[in-house]
């Protein structure tokens, strides 16, 4: 399946600011049963961009918008090729923990197996892992990912705007309610303290007319990632009651939102700042005329843009002051 992107993010600014920095991740990933065939971005005002790549795979654009400006108008449009991906089974062997340890001992997944800003153990944590029956091991690792998953999403309640941007995990579980970051952030510190491997998902979900999907239309999504034996990464959704599949677009992974907001940036000016954003997703059941003769199975990339540079982070220590939740 071919979904056509366009995801429109504005800064409103009270007075005039002096300067605007800011990097997106927006640029959906090529790997696995999907591929990014077009991306496109454009800033007003314009401006020269930049590219580079993150440790974790992530394309990551920057800019500079030096010169007074009272908006800042970021829009990313992209073409990217979906596949289903193959059949998952219900459970796994008995043995499948041993193997789940072997491989963490063999691989190095240490940094998806501790604490992070978002996702971190607290006492109410280890309460809602005693109620939902995960705080150990028990049946085997799939099985017990598809009882959380379902647990999550009967034990929270969908609620847009309750919870901020920077919100800390307890204010979540205080309330039991949230959107999909807070969902996401709940479920991975819960899977972490199971041994099991654990990475945050930034994207879109496609909202078909026959989907029953609580998260917002009109917005970026949010999952969780576990690896397991023989099976690698594997895609769950709590806040739809999901496992991860065609219709979930994947733009950027880390250990929790503070590594894959789409857009985090600082301006200069005593003002305050409003964020508006819409998201768009459309299928389409073939490849567009443009790009005919494109083979969807290889990694193409049609990028307005620099090729990204690996380990260049030029703003990795500005304050996280402009960032949008998920929804």
């Amino acid at each position: 399946m071919f979904y056509s992107i366009r995801h429109i993010t504005r800064f409103t600014y009270s007075g005039a600011v002096s300067e605007s920095i800011m990097e997106t991740r927006m640029h959906p990933r090529s790997e696995g049963n999907q591929r990014c065939l077009t991306f496109q971005l454009s800033v007003s005002p314009r401006t020269r961009m930049f590219s580079y790549r993150d440790y974790l795979g992530n394309i990551v654009h920057h800019f500079d918008v030096p010169g007074y400006h009272q908006a800042l108008m970021i829009v990313a449009e992209a073409l990217v090729d979906v596949q289903p991906p193959e059949s998952l089974p219900w459970s796994l062997r008995e043995d499948a923990w041993d193997e789940l340890d072997h491989l963490v001992d063999s691989e190095d997944y240490w940094h998806t197996l501790r604490p992070s800003h978002f996702a971190r153990p607290s006492q109410q944590l280890l309460e809602l892992a005693r109620v939902l029956n995960v705080e150990k091991r028990r049946d085997d690792p799939l099985s017990l990912l598809r009882e959380l998953n379902t647990g999550l999403f009967h034990w929270f309640d969908y609620a847009p705007r309750t919870t901020k941007v920077d919100s800390p995990i307890e204010h979540a579980l205080t309330e039991r309610q949230g959107v999909c970051q807070d969902f996401a952030h709940v479920m991975i510190s819960l899977i972490r303290n199971l041994g099991i491997p654990c990475r945050y998902v930034s994207g879109y979900l496609f909202h078909s007319a026959s989907a029953q999907d609580r998260s917002s239309d009109g917005a970026t999504h949010a999952w969780v990632e576990a690896m397991l034996p023989n099976l690698g990464w594997i895609g769950f959704d709590p806040t739809n009651n999901l496992i991860a599949g065609p219709r979930h677009i994947r733009t950027a992974v880390g250990m929790d939102y503070a590594d894959v907001p789409p857009t985090r940036g600082v301006f200069k000016g005593n003002v305050s700042s409003e964020l508006s954003v819409n998201v768009g997703v459309e299928p389409s059941d073939t490849l567009p005329p443009a790009l005919d003769g494109i083979d969807p199975t290889q990694d193409w990339a049609i990028v307005a843009l620099p090729e990204p540079e690996p380990n260049m982070d030029p703003y990795g220590t500005q304050q996280q002051q402009q960032q949008q939740q998920q929804g």
